[in-house]
Parts: C-alpha cells; structure tokens; sequence
C-alpha cells in the first residue's frame, strides 16, 4: 500500500470506540460511520432530517480535515433505522450533494449506536 494516514479533527465528533474517524489509504479517503454527534459528543434531539443534517456536517468537517470536499465522495452508505424516514434523509441527502452524484447504498438496520435515526459513511477519491 502506497500511503496509509490516520485522520482526525475536533470539528467532527471524537470515535466513540476503538476505530479512527476516517483513514486516508493511498488516494481513497474512508469515513467511519458518523451518526448525529455534535462535535462535543451530544446527540442531535429531532428528526431525522435535523440528525442526518449534524451527520453531514460531520461529513464535511472530516472531508475538509483531508483536503477533499463532497464532490470527491464516490460512494456513501446510509444505514437509517426506519426506512419511514428515507424521504426525509433523502432530501438533506440531496441538498448536501447538489449535482453530486456519488454511487449509494441505503439500508435499514435494527438499531445504530445510541438509537441515533441515521448513520452514513462516506469514501472519497483524493
């Protein structure tokens, strides 16, 4: 492997386990899963449009740490816990990507850490 980096920024919440916000691995960029944690480690009260609204500006703060911005991002996954709410996120989706249109996954899982709504990782190409 060309280059492997550990990435961190206090603009993004800390990991809340053993794991790395985003490692960067030669030219790809791969984001853990970020749920709705302000930078501070609180969680977003609200819908899930204002969760998946704090978990793309986690996106950003992280993207930014690595030179890159939303248009590098090639692929996310999104994991909601209600697939009731996929309009809901689909449409912060949209905004947050523009014209961008990165390839994608959705899908619901029985529950994500601290029974947050939605979770979504990005890789991106540097």
């Amino acid at each position: 492997m060309d280059h492997l980096e550990i990435l961190h920024t206090d603009a993004a919440p800390a990991a809340i386990g053993p794991y790395s916000q985003a490692v960067r691995a030669g030219s790809f960029l791969f984001t853990s899963g970020q749920i709705p944690l302000t930078p501070e480690g609180q969680l977003v009260a609200g819908d899930a449009g204002a969760q998946a609204t704090q978990v793309f500006a986690n996106l950003d703060a992280i993207l930014v740490n690595a030179g890159a911005t939303r248009s590098h991002v090639v692929k996310a996954t999104v994991f909601v816990a209600d697939l009731a709410d996929f309009e809901t996120i689909n449409k912060v989706y949209a905004e947050f990507f523009g014209d961008h249109r990165p390839a994608r996954t959705t899908v619901q899982v029985a529950r994500l850490p601290r029974d947050a709504k939605v979770e979504i990782e990005v890789v991106a190409l540097l």
